[in-house]
């Protein structure tokens, strides 16, 4: 089965196309604007290499969130269009917390395991989860301090293109492993859709938002 996945909910924008397991092109480019004008002609240049159509795809993954509000909604419009042109496809929305903590490998995960996303303002983005990657409670956005609450007196590892920013002050925490990715991993992506794929557990992409976007009205 090929399988086309992508993310422009954060600052880049990331595509993978493989068969199965086998990677056959891939692409990233790290953006703050303009992640949709690039989106849909890259996919286009990657099926062309591999002498694919759209028809030819079986599974398509993509990051709803969170990130930037146009990220988000550029990811989730462009999968939303697929299944028009590929009557059949199997369309699946992948949060970046569920991804995220698919790149703990077992010796890695803590009591509790932080996923800790960007925002670009003075919070974070921040999904719990237990030793078998269980949520621990729902998806939030969280103030250092209120973070380091919900984080003290435990053994804890952190993921997360956040982390770094979150660890620019002494926290203070018991940690056990660090990872400080500059972005979500596309084949992080991968591997959770195709886990939830196989326990038919996918869902069709719906943004996760966890605050309204900012916006700025026009000075009289």
């Amino acid at each position: 089965m090929h399988i086309l996945a992508f993310d422009t909910t954060a600052a880049q924008c990331s595509i993978i196309l493989q068969k199965d397991r086998e990677v056959l092109s891939s692409y990233n480019e790290y953006m703050d604007f303009g992640q949709s004008e690039v989106l849909l002609p890259q996919i286009e240049k990657m099926l062309k290499q591999n002498n694919l159509n759209f028809s030819d795809i079986g599974l398509l993954l993509v990051c709803v969130g969170p990130g930037s509000f146009t990220g988000v909604r550029a990811s989730v419009a462009a999968a939303r269009v697929f299944p028009f042109a590929c009557p059949g496809l199997a369309v699946g929305g992948i949060s970046a917390f569920d991804a995220y903590i698919r790149g703990f490998g077992p010796d890695e995960l803590a009591d509790i395991n932080a996923v800790v996303i960007e925002t670009k303002r003075e919070d974070f983005y921040v999904q719990l989860y237990d030793r078998e990657r269980r949520k621990i409670d729902t998806p939030q956005a969280m103030t250092y301090d209120a973070l380091i609450d919900a984080l003290r007196y435990k053994k804890v590892s952190l993921t997360g293109d956040g982390v770094e920013r979150f660890l620019n002050r002494p926290s203070g925490l018991s940690l056990h492993c660090i990872k400080m990715p500059e972005a979500l991993p596309i084949e992080l992506l991968v591997e959770c859709g195709l886990q939830f794929y196989n326990d038919k557990k996918l869902d069709f992409p719906k943004p996760l938002y966890l605050r309204a976007p900012d916006v700025t009205l026009p000075k009289a």
